[in-house]
């Protein structure tokens, strides 16, 4: 995508920011929405910018969502945000309606966007907007004021909501002559960093994030997980299948150039887990029936000009879901990831937290605790896994 903004001489926007946008769990309080109040999201950025817009997102509202006002400002402590917060325009007008499933960019704003950095994304609500779209389990906290408040830098209006965003999807900044392009993190809860400390932003695409930008060139880095996600099967729960939601988080990301696919220990864990309205269905996954969904998933990249990377598994004996059958499926995934030659690259984030005693287990001093999520200093052994070199000729 090219600049058609006039200020940046055709150079291509980038997504600094991202997050998959998710359904509304029916009988949550995201289910009934909001009304008259203003929600400030709280979001990390991967690279620089001075110029910005916002993609905000009704795709899974079910009744068009009005936004009043919305405005951007870099974030302080808790609420508050440093310096004034930058109004936002959608056409020139402060206001807009979204329709149902759509999405809207707002108009590009001069901002100095640090990289590394906190920003608030503040949204004015002024009538019911029916079932929220959001992302869930952010391990981000996200705040909520009565009123219209987008402007207010001291954040003693506002009163901490919860862990998730809403109503936004990606923060695009117009590139840097260093960015080349963004990356697309695309997988499940361990590329969204569960069980990561909460505001510490330690999930391994933002640890992945802090080794690129210090180098010369770099990548904004868009982290696409959803927690619980599959390849192959929705659920209420955890979001669209992987191959449902490529064009929209993968492929059409702002300046995207390449992608690292992490998924399919849910296919596998989930096949023995109890029945639940909010997971079903629960199919019994083949490595045959993965395969398939990550080949079709690297050739939709390549014919959209993408290099994709794909991760190995990672171990999970222990978890709640493990089983010797699914440990199989598991080894069989790995094993075509790495001798297949279908990816562009390899990144083996398997070997890297296994425990050495016992490869099917996390290595103690990178598990969070329920032997399938690292805590910070797995995620950050993930990330310093990954060649620089073969992001950076990837992105050439």
């Amino acid at each position: 995508m090219s600049d058609e903004s006039g200020f940046g001489h055709h150079r291509p926007w980038v997504s600094t920011w991202a997050a998959s946008p998710q359904t509304a769990i029916p009988g949550t309080p995201d289910a009934s929405g909001f009304n008259h109040q203003t929600i400030r999201n709280v979001v990390f950025t991967s690279v620089s910018g001075d110029l910005v817009r916002i993609r905000f997102t009704n795709t899974f509202g079910d009744q068009p969502l009005q936004i009043g006002t919305a405005a951007i400002a870099v974030a302080g402590n808790g609420a508050a945000t440093t310096g004034a917060s930058v109004p936002l325009t959608f056409g020139g007008q402060p206001s807009v309606q979204i329709p149902i499933g759509a999405e809207v960019l707002s108009d590009p704003v001069r901002l100095h966007v640090p990289a590394l950095q906190d920003l608030a994304v503040s949204v004015y609500l002024p009538a019911a907007t029916g079932s929220a779209t959001l992302h869930s389990l952010g391990r981000q906290t996200t705040y909520v004021a009565s009123g219209d408040h987008t402007g207010d830098s001291a954040g003693s209006t506002y009163t901490t909501l919860d862990q998730s965003w809403y109503f936004i999807d990606a923060v695009d900044v117009l590139a840097q002559p260093q960015v080349r392009g963004t990356l697309v993190a695309f997988g499940d809860s361990i590329t969204d960093g569960f069980n990561s400390t909460v505001n510490a932003n330690a999930r391994w695409p933002n640890d992945l994030a802090r080794r690129l930008d210090s180098s010369r060139d770099t990548l904004a880095v868009a982290d696409e997980g959803i927690s619980g996600d599959r390849v192959l099967t929705s659920d209420l729960c955890c979001g669209v299948n992987a191959l449902a939601r490529l064009d929209r988080d993968v492929l059409e990301r702002a300046g995207a150039k390449e992608v690292i696919l992490l998924m399919g220990i849910n296919d596998i864990g989930f096949s023995v887990t109890p029945p639940n309205p909010v997971t079903n269905p629960l199919p019994d996954v083949s490595a045959a029936q993965i395969i398939a969904g990550y080949q079709q998933i690297i050739a939709q990249a390549h014919a959209a000009g993408l290099k994709i990377f794909g991760g190995t598994l990672t171990p999970f004996k222990g978890a709640g879901y493990y089983s010797v059958a699914g440990e199989a499926k598991r080894e069989a995934v790995n094993h075509w990831i790495v001798t297949s030659g279908a990816f562009d690259g390899v990144i083996d984030f398997a070997s890297v937290v296994a425990d050495p005693s016992d490869p099917t287990m996390m290595a103690p001093q990178y598990d969070s605790g329920d032997h399938l999520h690292p805590n910070d200093a797995g995620y950050q052994a993930m990330a310093n896994a990954i060649p620089l070199r073969l992001l950076l000729n990837g992105a050439r």
